[in-house]
C-alpha cells in the first residue's frame, strides 16, 4: 500500500532533525508538532490520542515570534482520494480546550557546559480516544503562524478479522542477540568434530525472522519504547511506553496508543498475563498495559494496570489474570508504592490469590486471578539460584519490607507453566495472551557478567522447551502461536578461547593477553566436559562445568573501562568504582588476575549499553509463516494482531470513542 507523495519531502526534513544529539522534541522537527507523527501506522479500530503542539522558542537558535505561540492553529485530515475534513468533523468529537505550558532544552553540549538552556512556550490541544476504522493512507495537516504547515502521513493497515490463533505466548529474551544464542548453545550442548549432539529448543523452531529495533528518534533503543513498539505497533522515545512523548510537564498526559492486550480484552474478552524475572513494573512487562513517558513511574504504572487509566479506561478494569515477577517494593506500603499504599491488599480486594514464594505458587488454584511477587527488585539470576547458591544469602530481597533473603524462589519455567494453567482455565474458549520475559540476559550483559547472562538465556530456552511440551499435554499446542524474540541487542560476541590459568598467573597486561587464543588456538568448548566430583544437578541442556580452565573469550562493543579474566565470577560483577564528579574507573577488585580493557563509552557510564543490531524472531504455530524475513519491530504487533483477528472495522464502535 503506497503512501502520499509528500512523504519523501517530510522524511527528508525529519532526517535533518533526527541527526541531532539534542532534540527539542524528538518527533517534531518543526515548530508545529503532530503526535502521532509522520509515518505512524495504525490497526483499524485501534484507540489512540492525538495531540497538536505549536512551539515558540524564546531564545536560542530557533527564537521565533517573540516567544508567543500561535493559539489559532487549525488542523485537518484527508483520506487519500477523499475530501479534507476538520478533526472534529472527521472523528465526530468536540473541540478540546487549549492548553499552554513551557519547557526548556539544551541545543548541544556547549549549551550544557555553559548552563544556557533554551526556553520554549507552547500552545496545545489533545483529542482523546480516537479511532480510524477504514484502511488507507491519511494526511493530517497542522496550519500555524499564517503560512507554516506540518503534515503527518499515516497508514491504517489492512483489515484482518479472522482469528487464526486462540492463544499467543510471546517470550522475550531481553537484550538477546543471535551471538548470545550461539554462545549459549556452545556452553550447554556438546559437540563432536564440529557437530552438535543436541540443540537448543530455539534451533527447532520452523520459522526465523529478524526485526529492526530503532526507536522513533534514535537508532539505539531501550526496553521501554521497544516494548511499546512490540505491543502497540507505534514507536516511541527512550524511556516512554504506550505513548508518544510530548513536551508537557506531566509524564501521565502524553498521547496514548492502545496495546495488544487492551485490544484483545476489549474485542475478544480474552485472558492475559505477564511473567518476568525482573520487577513486574520494569519496562518490558509493564508496557503491556502501561502508558507513561517515564518507565520509572513504577507505582503509577502498577496502579493503572490494576485499575485503568485515570482519564479513561480502554480495557475492563481489574488488571491482568496472571502477574508473576519481582519488584515487591511497589506492592508493600512504603516510599516506592503508589501513594504509599498496600498493593498486596488492593490486589487481594480485587479478588486475586497472592503468592510470595515458590511453594505458594505451586499451591495456587487455576480459577482465580493470581498475583505472584517473589522478591524485591529483580530476581537473582539462574546461575546464583542453581549453581552459586551461597550468594542468595547475601541478598536482602524478601518480598515484604524486611531485609531477609528470598530463598524459596521460582524460576521463569515454574512461573510460566503455572501462568499457562491459570490463563488456559480463565480464558477458556476466548483464549489468552502471555508474555514471559527472561530479563537478566539484558541486565547481566549491562554488567558485563556474561556467564550470568548466558545462564539466563539457557533458562529461557529450557522454559520454551517445557512450555511447548506442556501446551501439547493440555491440547493447546496447535491453537497457540509461540514467539521468541528480543526487544533490542547488545554488542556481545565470542572471539576465541582463554587459558584462564595462564592469564591469572602471568605478569603484566600484555603477557596476560597471550592467554587469549584465536582461530585454531581457540579450541573447543570445555563447558560440556564433566569434572570429577562436580555436579550442579541442573539437568541436560546446561553446562556441566561453568568454570573450565579453557573458557570462552568474549567481549562487548560498548563498555566502560574494566578488568577481564574470562573466569566465572563467584559474585555478581561490579566492573567500575565511582570517584569524584561521577567519573568511573576500573574496579581493582573485579576479575582478579585479569588485565584492563579500555572502554568505548563516556567515563560517566558505569555499565555496557545497547547496540544497533537486528534481533531474531522465532515462530511456531498458527501464522508462523508471516514471521519470516526482515521487518520493523512494530510489525511484530501487526502480525500478532492479524493472527488474533483484531484488525476490525467494527472494533469498539458504539462505545465512548470518537469514530469515523
Amino acid at each position: 500500500m503506497g503512501r502520499f507523495t509528500s512523504i519523501a519531502a517530510s522524511a527528508a526534513l525529519l532526517a535533518l532533525a533526527s541527526a541531532q544529539t539534542f532534540q527539542r522534541l524528538g518527533t517534531c522537527p518543526t515548530l508545529g508538532c503532530i503526535l502521532p507523527p509522520d509515518q505512524a501506522d495504525f490497526l483499524p479500530g485501534q484507540y489512540f490520542d492525538l495531540r497538536f503542539e505549536v512551539h515558540a522558542p524564546v531564545n536560542g537558535s530557533e527564537a521565533f515570534n517573540n516567544g508567543v505561540p500561535d493559539e489559532q492553529f487549525s488542523v485537518s485530515i484527508t483520506k487519500e482520494g477523499g475530501e479534507t475534513k476538520s478533526i472534529t468533523e472527521f472523528f465526530k468529537v468536540k473541540e478540546p480546550a487549549l492548553e499552554k505550558w513551557n519547557f526548556t532544552w539544551y541545543e548541544d553540549l556547549f549549551a550544557v557546559d555553559a548552563k544556557t538552556p533554551s526556553l520554549v512556550n507552547v500552545a496545545s490541544k489533545v483529542f482523546r480516544q480516537l479511532a480510524i476504522y477504514e484502511p488507507g493512507n491519511y494526511a493530517v495537516t497542522l496550519n500555524f503562524y499564517g503560512s507554516e504547515q506540518t503534515v503527518a502521513n499515516w497508514v491504517v493497515r489492512p483489515l484482518a478479522t479472522k482469528r487464526k490463533a486462540k492463544n499467543v505466548i510471546l517470550f522475550i529474551g531481553d537484550g538477546m542477540t543471535t551471538n548470545m544464542i550461539t554462545a549459549a548453545r556452545l556452553l550447554g550442548h556438546k559437540s563432536i568434530n564440529g557437530k552438535y549432539q543436541s540443540l537448543l529448543k530455539l534451533d527447532e523452531f520452523p520459522v526465523i525472522g529478524h526485526q529492526m529495533t530503532h526507536s522513533i528518534d534514535s537508532f539505539i533503543t531501550d526496553s521501554a519504547n521497544s516494548a511499546s513498539a512490540l505491543y502497540s505497533g507505534h514507536k516511541s522515545t527512550v524511556n516512554a511506553m504506550g505513548v508518544y512523548a510530548d513536551s508537557s510537564k506531566s509524564t501521565f498526559d502524553d498521547p496514548k496508543v492502545e496495546t495488544i492486550i487492551e485490544l484483545l480484552v476489549r474485542i475478544w474478552d480474552s485472558a492475559w498475563g505477564a511473567v518476568s524475572t525482573a520487577a513486574i513494573a520494569d519496562a518490558t512487562p509493564i508496557a503491556l498495559a502501561g502508558h507513561s513517558r517515564s518507565r520509572y513511574d513504577y507505582g503509577y504504572l502498577v496502579e493503572t494496570t490494576l485499575n485503568g487509566l485515570s482519564n479513561y479506561t480502554w480495557t475492563k478494569s481489574g488488571g491482568p489474570d496472571v502477574w508473576f515477577g519481582g519488584g515487591a517494593e511497589q506492592f508493600y506500603p512504603g516510599k516506592d508504592s503508589f501513594n504509599g499504599q498496600d498493593y498486596y491488599a488492593k490486589f487481594a480486594e480485587a479478588g486475586y490469590a497472592i503468592a510470595n514464594n515458590k511453594t505458594a505458587l505451586a499451591a495456587l488454584g487455576n480459577d482465580k486471578r493470581a498475583l505472584g511477587i517473589f522478591c524485591k527488585s529483580h530476581f537473582p539470576v539462574w546461575l546464583d539460584r542453581n549453581v552459586l547458591k551461597d550468594n542468595l544469602s547475601g541478598f536482602k530481597n524478601d518480598p515484604f519490607a524486611g531485609k531477609e533473603p528470598a530463598l524459596d524462589l521460582p524460576g521463569q519455567k515454574e512461573m510460566t507453566l503455572k501462568a499457562i494453567d491459570i490463563l488456559h482455565k480463565r480464558g477458556g474458549d476466548k483464549g489468552f495472551f502471555l508474555m514471559s520475559e527472561a530479563a537478566s540476559i539484558d541486565k547481566q550483559m549491562h554488567a558485563l557478567d556474561y556467564d550470568r547472562a548466558l545462564g539466563d538465556l539457557l533458562e529461557l530456552d529450557d522454559t520454551v522447551r517445557a512450555t511447548i511440551a506442556h501446551l501439547e499435554e493440555i491440547g493447546e499446542l496447535e491453537n497457540t502461536l509461540v514467539l521468541v524474540t528480543s526487544d533490542h541487542g547488545h554488542g556481545f560476541d565470542v572471539f576465541g578461547g582463554a587459558d584462564t590459568k595462564y592469564l591469572t598467573e602471568a605478569t603484566g597486561d600484555r603477557q596476560k593477553r597471550r592467554a587469549v587464543g584465536t582461530y585454531a588456538e581457540s579450541g573447543l568448548s570445555q563447558y560440556t566436559v564433566p569434572v570429577e566430583g562436580v555436579s550442579y544437578g541442573t539437568g541436560p541442556n546446561f553446562p556441566v562445568n561453568w568454570d573450565p580452565r579453557y573458557a570462552i573469550a568474549s567481549g562487548f562493543s560498548a563498555n566502560p573501562d574494566h578488568r577481564e579474566n574470562y573466569k566465572l565470577n563467584p559474585k555478581p560483577r561490579k566492573v567500575v568504582e565511582e570517584l569524584v564528579d561521577d567519573d568511573y574507573y576500573v574496579n581493582p577488585s573485579d576479575a582478579p588476575g585479569g588485565f584492563v580493557v579500555n572502554g568505548t563509552l563516556p567515563v560517566s557510564e558505569s555499565s555496557g549499553v545497547h547496540s544497533l543490531t537486528d534481533v531474531a524472531v522465532f515462530a511456531m504455530g498458527p501464522c508462523q509463516e508471516t514471521f519470516g524475513g526482515v521487518y520493523g519491530n512494530i510489525d511484530i504487533f501487526y502480525k500478532m494482531a492479524n493472527c488474533l483477528g483484531l484488525a476490525r472495522p467494527d472494533a469498539g464502535k458504539g462505545g465512548s470513542c470518537g469514530s469515523h
